[in-house]
């Protein structure tokens, strides 16, 4: 039986559950082996059931703190040092030679990108559009972001913010030289542009076409919306939460940044609502007053959760909007990265999210969105039209069609059969 080899960053919980959602849709049909540099969640594949080989070096939750501040562009730096980079790559080069898997599956893992063209196997990143950012601004499809919502930069006109956004894009290509570095070292030709490390032989966008509307290359294939199901069951203290008031769901992912998570959680006091936010973690640490009508709790399994809920307060994490939209209802958004941004913006554009600026973020701005939204009808029928889009796309059986016509698995090596379903 041919083998996949799935390598998500498993200390972030949308990442972690994205591979292991793909890999169960696959297990039938290939073996499959997880490979992990450490994290919180590693042991939700080991509670599906998955082999798990572990690489050095492994990542402490200070270098996962770290890697989120370099990624939401609140620390200058790499997200890896070079001899890290160098030490991933040979580990992944020498497990690909001893596994000779038939392709690597990730979600983040940019040393996939190097060693994956070394050791000559084909890697399939699962991303989404809103990755795309150049491609987006040309489309018109994007907005200027958070990190240059500052004085005196907010006076400037969109149109100049959106320039001035292009070229803050192409300075993220100086992440990249612990990358370019070692793959010189290999042979191998730069990363100019950081879309280039996240593109694979192929491109898995776990979304339906109608989310961003981008033109996208062939190479590119949609598959299911991959929705974390958490194995556990609702907590009987939400199952009791009385509902005689309209009921908020508050959920930051694993990216969420304390500070703004408990500034929020504190402006929900007093409000004509009930709150369940499954932020524990976040505020650990913090001096923070929970509100009487707040519900805060550890992880939850949220695709059970969201759907009991009136309206979501999200962050825009790709699996954390998807579940939000899988519950039918209107949606309010604050950001903590440029990404999330974007898929906060294609709610926007369909009708039923606000997206508030996290610097200009206050308790009342984000209650007005809320109660605006919980009264807008029209927003509300919107969100159930495109509820009824994703719930016509949730077929497991378009995932492993393609894996199966890629890459063989058992006793089947059609190309042929990748090309079924909404590619």
């Amino acid at each position: 039986m041919n083998t996949l080899v799935f390598s998500p960053a498993v200390y972030n919980l949308a990442e972690t559950t994205r591979c292991i959602e793909v890999a169960k849709a696959c297990r039938k049909d290939f073996e499959i082996l997880f490979i992990s540099y450490g994290g919180e969640f590693e042991g939700l594949i080991a509670q599906a059931e998955f082999a798990l080989e572990r690489l050095e070096p492994q990542i402490t939750p200070e270098k996962a703190a770290h890697i989120y501040k370099v990624d939401q562009g609140t620390k200058l730096g790499y997200l890896f040092s070079v001899g890290e980079v160098r030490t991933q790559v040979r580990n992944e080069i020498a497990l690909f030679e001893r596994v000779k898997p038939s392709a690597v599956v990730t979600g983040f893992n940019m040393s996939n990108s190097i060693s994956c063209r070394v050791a000559q196997v084909p890697l399939v990143w699962l991303i989404h559009s809103t990755w795309m950012m150049d491609s987006m601004l040309e489309a018109g499809l994007g907005t200027w972001p958070d990190m240059l919502d500052f004085l005196p930069l907010n006076w400037l006109s969109d149109k100049m913010l959106l320039w001035l956004t292009k070229k803050v894009f192409a300075l993220t290509a100086l992440m990249l030289r612990p990358y370019n570095q070692v793959g010189s070292t290999y042979g191998q030709a730069p990363f100019s542009v950081i879309e280039q490390v996240w593109t694979g032989d192929y491109n898995l966008l776990a979304e339906p076409a109608s989310f961003c509307e981008l033109a996208l290359p062939p190479n590119y294939h949609y598959i299911p919306p991959l929705i974390g199901r958490l194995d556990k069951p609702v907590p009987d203290e939400i199952l009791r939460l009385p509902r005689d008031k309209p009921l908020v769901y508050f959920a930051m992912g694993s990216s969420g940044q304390p500070r703004v998570i408990a500034k929020i959680v504190a402006g929900f006091k007093d409000r004509p609502y009930r709150v369940i936010a499954p932020v524990a973690r976040h505020l650990r640490g913090l001096d923070v007053q929970v509100p009487e009508n707040v519900l805060v709790t550890d992880w939850l399994p949220a695709h059970k959760v969201n759907p009991m809920a009136d309206i979501s307060v999200i962050h825009g994490g790709i699996g954390t909007v998807m579940t939000a939209c899988l519950a039918g209802k209107p949606v309010v958004g604050v950001s903590m990265m440029i990404e999330q941004e974007a898929n906060i913006d294609c709610l926007v554009r369909k009708g039923f999210a606000i997206r508030i600026r996290k610097n200009r973020l206050t308790p009342e701005k984000l209650c007005q969105a809320i109660e605006r939204l919980l009264t807008d009808q029209e927003a509300q029928r919107k969100a159930q039209e495109f509820q009824k889009v994703l719930l016509d796309s949730l077929d497991p059986a378009i995932i492993t069609r393609f894996f199966v016509g890629a890459f063989g698995g058992v006793g089947k090596d059609s190309t042929a059969e990748a090309q079924k379903g909404p590619y």
